[in-house]
């Protein structure tokens, strides 16, 4: 990943309301969740919705598909795992000082460790 890719999702995960739709489907898994569920989640009003996730899709960090008349949103979790992996690439010059993300430290652990859940 580059350095203005990274800038560009970070910077469209640094509004609160997007950074609130991005963990909501996080956390819905890779089924998603429906815009009106998610603005009713949330409390957003449909027009400031669909602006969020308009912004988020053409960052590439969740991806829509429609559903006859809705449309299906999830979070694109390889956009999220190269952001990871670029934040925390030759951390501490490789020693271990972040606890809470020791055991997902590289691409291929945070994989394995997805795997071994499965």
């Amino acid at each position: 990943m580059e350095t203005l890719n990274a800038a560009e999702l970070l910077a469209a995960l640094g509004h609160e309301s997007r950074l609130a739709i991005f963990r909501l489907l996080v956390e819905a898994g890779p089924d998603g969740i429906n815009a009106s569920a998610i603005g009713e989640q949330l409390g957003m009003a449909p027009a400031t919705l669909s602006f969020h996730l308009a912004h988020l899709s053409r960052v590439g960090l969740i991806t829509g598909e429609r559903e006859s008349r809705f449309i299906h949103y999830s979070a694109n979790y390889a956009t999220m795992d190269d952001l990871i992996a670029f934040l925390t690439s030759n951390c501490c010059q490789g020693n271990a000082c972040l606890p809470k993300t020791a055991c997902c430290a590289t691409t291929e652990k945070r994989r394995a460790k997805a795997e071994e859940k499965s």
